[in-house]
């Protein structure tokens, strides 16, 4: 699906983006360790692959004015006997970059450029650890930005950051193309898993998890673009509940937020049910959600501010919550304690995929929609979520197929 053809204009469209004529340095990510000596499955840096296609760890890309070249870290024969070779000529024919240099020829080539210039382009790294998130990062940002500075510690080290939302956030045909099979084999996956005949069979949340992984694997995706949430009752109410491992009953609600990914790009879909007859009042929160899910999706089109458009979608969630007998004053913090999340993000090689909020909205652009309400005195959490195509008409719902019936 993606030729040398699609990394080569992305570098090229990244070049005019970044007007300078500093060498733009990137850096694949590095593996990290699970336990003892051994690592957590590989994950590439999303824009590292957008530019190269490249799935080994600790490659170097260099762009220096109209050269190219790959800097290849030293693999010993123990290394390789566990992880294969690296080849030189299967990575030429990936990305479309001729030049592909050993770790002491590639860094002597590119030390020599960084001793005479004063600026030198790459990505900010994170920090090493994310209050917010309550997660350490990878470090091998941190390490490219150490090592280029070892050789010129007066260089200055522009981020291109900005330049690559820019264009990530702008899905080409064949990106939207990879995202609908995404959406596509999670749609069917989740139908299935729904099925009146199977849904009641499943007696722990991991049987429908195990359920849904088989079948992405089976029609053709890599697995599960990021941790399944699959949470019943009381459990829906926290909203990145990945033990799985409760048991169901008929009298509660099904939530479940998951996605395939598929050749590196990522499905998000929640979908929200019910494992028996549901009460009306589960009924009239879920008829609130619904309604709240309908409304965002009217908004979307080119030229809305995601910031300006989540401030009148939380208005309306307050109406929603006022008639439920929930609040009685619409104001940011009411609304917030049922609903603590944003109602879109930007999706694409990341199911939380890079993006500048504060931009218009413009063709090419894909969007989640998934308002919910969480109300846990009363054990019940919903949340409905689609996946959205901006285009020149107003919005494509990409999974529009997918029932959204309680």
């Amino acid at each position: 699906m993606f030729g040398s053809d699609f990394f080569i204009g992305n570098r090229a469209r990244l070049k005019q983006l970044f007007t300078g004529t500093a060498p733009i340095i990137l850096t694949a990510n590095g593996r990290l360790q699970r336990g003892g000596d051994t690592t957590y499955l590989f994950c590439q840096d999303a824009s590292f692959w957008y530019y190269t296609g490249i799935e080994e760890p600790d490659v170097v890309l260099v762009c220096d004015k109209d050269k190219e070249y790959l800097i290849v870290p030293p693999r010993d024969a123990a290394r390789q006997a566990f992880e294969g070779a690296i080849d030189d000529a299967e990575l030429r024919r990936i990305s479309g970059i001729e030049a592909i240099l050993d770790e002491k020829q590639g860094w002597k080539r590119l030390g020599t450029r960084l001793e005479r210039v004063k600026h030198a382009a790459t990505l900010a790294a994170a920090p090493a650890y994310m209050e917010s998130y309550g997660m350490f990062t990878n470090p091998a940002r941190q390490r490219l930005i150490d090592r280029l500075k070892s050789y010129n510690d007066k260089i200055e080290l522009l981020d291109i950051g900005e330049h690559v939302a820019r264009q990530r956030m702008v899905k080409q045909g064949v990106e939207v193309e990879a995202l609908q099979k995404a959406i596509d084999i999670t749609a069917a996956s989740l139908r299935q898993a729904f099925r009146p005949s199977k849904l009641p069979t499943y007696a722990y949340e991991y049987e429908v998890e195990a359920d849904l992984a088989r079948s992405f694997r089976r029609q053709g995706a890599s697995g599960h673009a990021f941790a399944p949430i699959v949470a019943g009752g009381a459990r829906a109410c926290v909203l990145h509940n990945e033990q799985n491992s409760s048991a169901l009953s008929a009298d509660e609600l099904l939530l479940c937020d998951v996605g395939a990914e598929y050749n590196h790009y990522a499905a998000d879909i929640t979908r929200t049910v019910s494992l028996g007859t549901p009460s009306r009042r589960q009924q009239a929160v879920y008829d609130a959600v619904l309604e709240v899910h309908q409304y965002a999706i009217s908004l979307l089109k080119p030229g809305v501010i995601l910031k300006t458009y989540e401030d009148q979608v939380e208005q309306f969630i307050g109406e929603k919550l006022r008639e439920l007998g929930l609040i009685k004053t619409i104001d940011h913090e009411t609304v917030r304690h049922y609903c603590p999340h944003s109602v879109s993000h930007f999706l694409g090689l990341n199911a939380h995929d890079v993006g500048l909020y504060d931009l218009p909205l413009e063709p090419g652009m894909v969007v989640t929609v998934e308002p919910g309400i969480y109300v846990k005195e009363e054990a019940i959490g919903i949340r409905i979520e689609d996946d959205v195509l901006i285009t020149a008409e107003g919005n494509r719902v990409l999974s529009e197929a997918l029932s959204r019936t309680l």
